[in-house]
């Protein structure tokens, strides 16, 4: 009988790909998220039943523990950039992963590879990263032979960066930044994915930061992303003290709404993150460690962001045209 392996987070942006990974490796795949029933894209990355999507909360053992039955490797992809609410960073990213950790442990399950940050830090600055960081201390106390990857920013065709601060791009001529010159090592989804497949079927274990080939600051990345749009904008560095003004209104406003404003701009959390850079550590295991070649993020991220061009799909067409003679 193929292997199982159960995939919490596994519909979203790194875990659709482990998934297509595994299932390509002729692996079962369970797919553990919230909503099931917005998850059954999965189901074509394999042949039929191959690839099943179940509902789970990681909040709850037992919900964990169904969800896990069977399975011979399990993946945690679950995060969350919401500080406040049920799913908040201590009860996701900490008190989550340290179950999930647990409850393999006690159900005898191979191996466990777990998705953290770089900048994990129990003593970190952010809220974020120090969620991060006793989520990876409450695995390994666990699972000590769990494979972390702690992957700096990550882009792919659903990401939430170029695609956020490209459709940030479109509103008008000024593009405010906070943090400028903080430095980034985009690292490509289907990379980190690789990564964790091998820790799935036992090739790798042990700590490994992930990162591109080029460490660049955000002010040039979103040089960058702006030539790969085609459109011109003044790039503006806001001081930090004025991003966390903006930041606080912005989170009162979710606050006072109940939620029905969220506040996927700037948060006072992400104000504080983005003082410290993401980028790989020296003496770390790296990528190449893995036998994988980086992706550079110059060479994808055009395949994706086109349609924030102001000509859209059209745009190379429209280029095109300008050079064709007259006869």
């Amino acid at each position: 009988m193929n292997k199982l392996v159960t995939i919490y987070g596994g519909s979203g942006f790194v875990g659709r790909y482990i998934a297509r990974r595994m299932a390509k490796a002729g692996w079962r795949v369970r797919v553990a998220c919230r909503r099931p029933n917005e998850a059954l894209f999965v189901k074509s990355y394999g042949a039929v039943g191959q690839v099943e999507p179940v509902f789970c909360n990681i909040r709850d053992d037992n919900s964990v523990r169904a969800a896990m039955s069977g399975a011979d490797a399990v993946v945690n992809c679950v995060g969350t950039f919401d500080r406040g609410g049920k799913n908040n960073f201590e009860a996701v990213q900490a008190e989550g992963a340290g179950r999930i950790a647990r409850i393999a442990a006690e159900g005898g399950v191979a191996r466990l590879v777990h998705l953290s940050a770089i900048g994990a830090d129990v003593n970190g600055a952010s809220l974020y990263a120090q969620s991060k960081g006793e989520g990876e201390a409450a695995v390994l106390a666990a699972f000590p032979g769990a494979m972390i990857l702690r992957p700096s920013v990550i882009f792919g065709n659903e990401d939430g960066f170029f695609n956020r601060f490209a459709a940030m791009a479109v509103m008008g001529p000024i593009l405010p930044l906070v943090g400028a010159n903080t430095k980034f090592q985009p690292v490509y989804v289907d990379d980190v994915a690789a990564a964790a497949t091998q820790g799935i079927m036992g090739e790798a274990s042990g700590v490994y930061e992930l990162g591109g080939p080029d460490v660049k600051t955000l002010r040039d990345i979103i040089g960058d992303l702006l030539t790969a749009i085609q459109r011109r904008r003044i790039v503006m560095n806001l001081p930090f003290v004025a991003g966390r003004a903006i930041a606080t209104v912005l989170d009162f406003a979710s606050f006072c709404t109940g939620g029905l404003f969220t506040n996927r701009i700037v948060t006072r959390d992400q104000v504080v993150s983005l003082k410290s850079d993401s980028v790989v550590s020296e003496g770390t295991k790296t990528l190449a460690d893995l036998g994988i070649k980086a992706t550079d993020f110059a060479a994808v991220i055009p395949e994706y962001v086109w349609r924030y061009r102001p000509s859209g799909q059209y745009a190379a067409i429209k280029n095109s045209a300008k050079n064709l003679k007259k006869i």
